[in-house]
């Protein structure tokens, strides 16, 4: 019976170095969606990929797709991966979407994320009913988090929390040069962080110059071309680096030929991008400061405490409305039979309604055969009543078996429209029996 599987690795499991080689960009997410929904057992799927994570969620029989799929990406992932189904699968997904499972947890980015992720699925027709209706459901519990909680108070990106580190360092920003490479969200974030803490010299570099205008306005600085770079490195105390790009945009070649031209002035880089986008070997040279993804979620470890007490309301939202999802999956599950029941049930009263009317004849008026049909109904819903409230009931609590001991009881094919277990009579009359509402 096919089900809910999510299989992914994440900041909480994975170093960067690992994560970076399992990572999506914008060209490959297409190609991947298509591999992952022509593996053998795939129904539906969605990939999420994002600078912390890469987690797939697929409708299948097992996981093993799923995990075939991301070691397909990396061999080395193999350790790092971490497996849901069913329940778990779901949690897990509206946690991640409610930032509660974030690096920054309260973070407000990965919403977006996880809704590009879901409409690029289902552009690709990979994201069928049921995925489409566990990402809404999932997008309520992240609205509901954002909304009826204060988990987003105070630094809320992990641009944000980059620029704070570089105020930390460095004191106040004011005077210093900042150069921003990237002007992607990352980079757009970051510089309207850097305006809020007074950086009053930012550069921009981008290969897209427009793009470039757009974020240098946000923080009211400067565009500079991306071919200037290696000079841009010699000029810039601080350089923030957040670009698409699967390479090193900064090489440890390019930082030791700025050190002597800038008399080995301290250079603080942070790289917010995965894959990195900065040489990991920039930290060996004398005072050149570099960070990554991974050196930043621990400085944001010492702010999980703060927003703890706001964590545990949203981790009870969320629970209710995985509770709430499954409810309405399982009770959906129970529709088939119960749908067929019911035709069974009206075909049979519908026949012998016929059967009683035709012996009749003329000695019965309009008003009389409405009679006999009104009782045919009667009899079709007070006997169904229990039955279909105790389904709805099982159903709602999670238990898949009652609906299929009714299917057997009943001799129901679910997959089936159910049919009288006799022909109608031809030269019968024909009685209209209206739906049940």
């Amino acid at each position: 019976m096919s089900d809910v599987f999510l299989v992914g690795l994440s900041h909480r499991t994975a170093p960067i170095a690992v994560r970076e080689r399992v990572a999506f960009s914008g060209e490959t997410l297409a190609e991947g969606l298509a591999d992952l929904r022509a593996r053998p057992g795939v129904e539906e799927s969605l990939v999420l990929s994002t600078c912390n994570r890469v987690e797939v969620l697929i409708l299948a029989t097992s996981a093993e797709p799923a995990r075939r799929f991301l070691l397909s990406r990396s061999a080395d992932a193999a350790g790092y991966l971490y497996e849901r189904a069913g329940r778990e699968a779901a949690r897990h997904f509206f946690r991640v979407a409610a930032s509660l499972d974030s690096m920054l947890v309260g973070e407000q980015q990965i919403a977006g994320q996880v809704k590009e992720a879901y409409r690029l699925a289902a552009a690709a027709a990979t994201a069928g009913p049921h995925l489409s209706r566990l990402c809404a459901r999932a997008f309520v519990a992240a609205k509901r988090v954002r909304t009826e909680t204060e988990i987003g108070r105070g630094t809320t990106s992990v641009s944000q929390v980059a620029v704070e580190l570089v105020a930390k360092i460095f004191g106040n920003l004011s005077g210093r040069s900042v150069l921003l490479v990237g002007a992607g969200k990352m980079g757009a974030s970051s510089a309207k962080a850097l305006a809020s803490l007074g950086a009053d010299h930012v550069l921009v570099a981008n290969r897209s110059r427009d793009r470039a205008k757009w974020v240098a306005r946000r923080a009211r600085g400067h565009v500079r071309d991306f071919s200037e770079l290696p000079q841009l490195l010699t000029e810039a105390d601080v350089i923030i680096v957040a670009t698409s790009a699967p390479h090193f945009v900064v090489t440890a070649e390019m930082v030791e030929a700025t050190l002597k031209p800038r008399r080995y002035r301290s250079m603080c880089l942070i790289d917010l991008s995965v894959p990195r986008n900065v040489d990991p070997r920039c930290a060996q040279f004398e005072n050149v400061f570099a960070y990554d993804m991974d050196d930043l979620q621990r400085v944001v470890r010492a702010t999980w405490h703060a927003r703890a007490e706001e964590a545990t309301r949203a981790e009870a939202i969320v629970e209710a409305e995985v509770m709430a999802f499954l409810a309405e999956r399982n009770e959906r599950a129970a529709l088939p039979v119960l749908s067929a029941l019911r035709q069974r049930a009206e075909a049979i009263a519908r026949l012998e309604a016929q059967k009683t009317l035709s012996l009749m004849g003329e000695h019965i008026d309009e008003k009389g055969r409405m009679s006999v049909e009104a009782m045919a109904r009667a009899i079709v819903n007070k006997l169904l009543h229990a039955p279909t409230a105790r389904l709805k009931a099982a159903a709602a609590s999670g238990d898949t078996a009652l609906p299929g001991a009714a299917a057997v009881l009943f001799g129901i094919d679910e997959a089936e429209p159910a049919r009288a277990s006799e022909p109608e009579d031809a030269s019968a009359p024909k009685v209209a029996m209206p739906e049940q509402r």
